[in-house]
């Protein structure tokens, strides 16, 4: 070894024996080694990984468990418009819905209503299905052989847009339905107008609203749009909503964001796209932003917070929340995206953080039954004993009957949850006024509060696609308790001046399904009622439910329509109406999307194959026994 002499420093200072020099470098080798070993097997040492390993060797990072939260009366639905906040006879025979084999097809070729080519949807759709063919990898630590889109498309009994596109023979509803497409398009040219990837369109001052509910992402509209326009048909502003999602969708926000909010417009909106069209583009961008979500669950009982920055992963409980609680509709709406993304991703954590929620709620006492609407994410306690069937407690019971029917039925966990609390809702919520009309109470530490808001409208429908798995018995009765609800929901539209429903109505000092309070007189293009009236029609086809649907078609028209867009109306019992100025996205997503399937055939998206998240976005029901009977058949002819 070569040692350059230092200046004052004798050539005999410089030296070092043999067996010295011989030691250093055995020490140096050692720490070398040392360093080198801890950056590939220290817990902390994934980060250092990738910048060695190629992506597809990197595993799936793993996030601690946790959370705490909170959201507005009701979640579901900002209101940032600066407004106050906020069945039909019995007896109806359940349609009966064959279970039959799932069969291979080929798509089929689908005619566009309204006069436009069916060739360009053909060449849409044919580019779609060879994309999807070619295998990608995601970016997100996913194997591509994990998920096929083409087996999938093979496990499904029917295809998703029907044998021709849901389009109805009966004239008259088929010019309905051809009515509420065009409502369609003229909400979302409006939007692409004068509010183009901002999150919402503001009609009346024909200029674009961000607001505080997503983080900093934007183009909600855009998103919570791709399904609705892709099954109405309208390809060219798809494809435009498909270009911006693909140039302008930046994932990379630092605001403080709704978990609820964020996953169920955008995940849901990105997966329903991508399982509608096969477009991998969709399908990366959830799993990507899925990511994003999961530090909210870093809590020490893994019940997610409400509020986290995209961009950081800290999170917080909403201000207003008692006592920094989370909220039941929130951690609870979660289950069929977090699944959907486990199977794309094929990464468990999403699996395993929602299931860790089941297990918590499966562990802690309910009063009476009930689960009440606010959870301390820290000690895993109850905080206050109020329950709702609409807002903050409304989508957690949706979402387990929904768990249970898109697992093809399987989840026997989610069944027992969603009937044991169904029974408890029967014992407790459910009242009959003095005109006979059955609603929902809410429940306030055993009191009740003779109050059905708009958003507890959804019961309806998840009673009645929950009667045919309930006890024999009580099939009948279920669906007759869906009818009773979905009637008093309509009892509620018919008794305003506007013929649209309050934001809440009552059952007290004389009144029946009316406003009381001029607080709660508003409507904001909510789809509640109308989903229940979809629901109702596909399982018992009695016509009353399309007359109401088309009922609401009129009153939106009348109403709710303006120069440049739609808007929500302060005051349903005046029909001298002052605008709010808002054109919420699941107006797009939610209500001309019901109202379209409730004039179309059975087939478009048929509930044999699908099941809606909350916000409307149609997510497949997953039949593994399907994926891996087809996988194995595959294996035994390569080999």
């Amino acid at each position: 070894m070569v040692f350059r002499k230092l200046p004052g420093v004798s050539a005999s200072g410089m030296g070092l024996r043999l067996s010295q020099k011989f030691m250093f470098l055995l020490f140096l080798s050692g720490l070398v080694t040392l360093c080198f070993g801890a950056l590939f097997f220290l817990p902390d040492s994934v980060r250092l990984k990738r910048i060695f390993l190629s992506k597809t060797e990197i595993q799936p990072v793993t996030v601690g468990s946790g959370s705490e939260n909170d959201v507005r009366e009701h979640l579901k639905r900002p209101k940032d418009q600066g407004m106050t906040s906020a069945k039909g006879e019995a007896g109806i025979k359940l349609k009966s819905q064959s279970r039959k084999p799932p069969v291979s097809y080929e798509a089929t070729e689908v005619r566009l209503a309204g006069g436009k080519a069916q060739e360009d949807l053909n060449l849409s759709r044919s580019k779609t299905e060879s994309a999807s063919e070619k295998v990608t990898s995601s970016n997100h630590g996913a194997n591509s052989d994990t998920f096929s889109y083409k087996k999938f498309r093979r496990c499904l009994f029917k295809p998703p847009l029907g044998r021709d596109s849901g389009r109805p023979a009966d004239p008259q509803t088929n010019e309905r339905r051809e009515k509420v497409k065009e409502m369609m398009k003229f909400a979302w040219d409006n939007y692409k107008r004068y509010a183009w990837g901002k999150n919402e369109l503001r009609p009346l001052t024909r200029n674009g609203h961000i607001g505080n509910m997503f983080g900093g992402l934007r183009g909600a509209s855009v998103v919570d749009s791709l399904d609705t326009l892709y099954i109405m048909g309208l390809m060219d502003e798809y494809n435009d909503a498909k270009e911006w999602v693909k140039t302008s969708l930046d994932l990379n926000s630092n605001g403080e964001a709704s978990l609820f909010e964020v996953n169920i417009r955008y995940v849901g909106g990105l997966l329903s796209a991508y399982y509608l069209t096969g477009e991998e583009l969709f399908k990366n961008k959830a799993v990507e932003l899925g990511e994003k979500l999961l530090p909210a669950f870093n809590t020490p009982t893994g019940i997610p917070r409400g509020v986290i920055n995209l961009g950081s992963g800290t999170s917080w409980s909403w201000g207003w929340a008692s006592a920094g609680s989370s909220i039941l509709a929130e951690f609870g709406t979660l289950h069929l995206e977090f699944v959907h993304l486990t199977e794309l991703s094929s990464n468990p954590v999403y699996t395993e953080k929602v299931m860790n929620i089941r297990k918590l709620l499966n562990k802690i006492e309910k009063p009476h039954g009930l689960y009440p609407n606010f959870l301390s994410p820290v000690s895993g306690n109850w905080v206050q004993h109020h329950v709702s069937i609409g807002g903050l407690g409304d989508s957690f019971y949706e979402y387990l009957i929904k768990s249970y029917l898109m697992s093809d039925k399987t989840d026997d966990d989610a069944k027992k949850m969603y009937y044991t609390a169904l029974e408890a809702i029967e014992a407790n919520l459910v009242q009959k006024s003095p005109g006979g009309l059955t609603y929902m109470a809410e429940w306030r530490g055993g009191i009740l509060d003779h109050k059905m808001g708009h958003l507890a409208c959804f019961s309806g429908g998840m009673i009645g696609i929950g009667a045919d798995d309930g006890a024999a018995e009580k099939r009948q009765h279920y669906l007759d308790l869906a009818a009773e609800i979905t009637h008093t929901c309509h009892e509620s539209y018919t008794r305003s001046a506007t013929k649209l429903g309050p934001e809440a109505f009552r059952f007290d000092s004389g009144a029946e399904a009316t406003a009381t309070r001029l607080s709660d007189r508003y409507y904001i293009l909510r789809p509640e009622v109308i989903e229940s009236y979809m629901y109702m029609w596909r399982l018992t086809h009695d016509p009353k439910y399309r007359e109401w649907g088309w009922e609401a078609v009129e009153a939106l028209e009348q109403h709710c329509r303006v120069e440049s867009g739609f808007s929500g109306i302060r005051d349903v019992y005046t029909t001298s109406v002052s605008h709010d100025n808002m054109q919420q996205s699941f107006f797009l997503s939610e209500t001309l999307k019901y109202l379209y399937l409730l004039f179309s055939d059975d087939d478009l998206l048929s509930l044999e194959d699908w099941v809606f998240n909350t916000e409307a976005h149609p997510l497949p029901i997953i039949r593994n026994s399907c994926l891996q009977d087809d996988a194995t058949q595959e294996k035994t002819v390569s080999e």
